[in-house]
């Protein structure tokens, strides 16, 4: 439920922002280490994971990005890695503008 209202709230400032808020990269980087995202992700180089640029390559011009990629960073889910599934953890945070920053942050690179 947590999870939910995370997700919900995010959305919400993104859709009332206009685009106004400036990425804070270095609390971006320090959330994605300390929720581990770089034991498969890295931001230029494929791991497990895919690259961080890849990611924004390939949504950053959709109108879903924000709240898919939102999503795939505060509700757990499975991914395939080598074939296998695996869990996918979620960013380590329950504040909105902060899962917020590491989207658009992932989204400018």
């Amino acid at each position: 439920m947590k999870r939910l209202f995370v997700l919900a709230s995010t959305i919400a400032m993104t859709l009332g922002s206009g685009g106004a808020h400036a990425v804070d990269a270095a609390a971006a980087d320090a959330l994605v280490r300390k929720s581990k995202c770089l034991t498969c992700h890295h931001q230029t180089k494929e791991k497990d994971g895919p690259a961080f640029a890849e990611t924004a390559k390939k949504y950053r011009d959709k109108p879903e990005a924000m709240e898919k990629l939102t999503k795939h960073v505060t509700v757990p889910s499975k991914v395939k890695v080598d074939g296998a599934e695996e869990d996918h953890e979620t960013l380590r945070t329950d504040d909105p503008a902060a899962v917020k920053n590491v989207v658009e942050w992932i989204l400018s690179l």
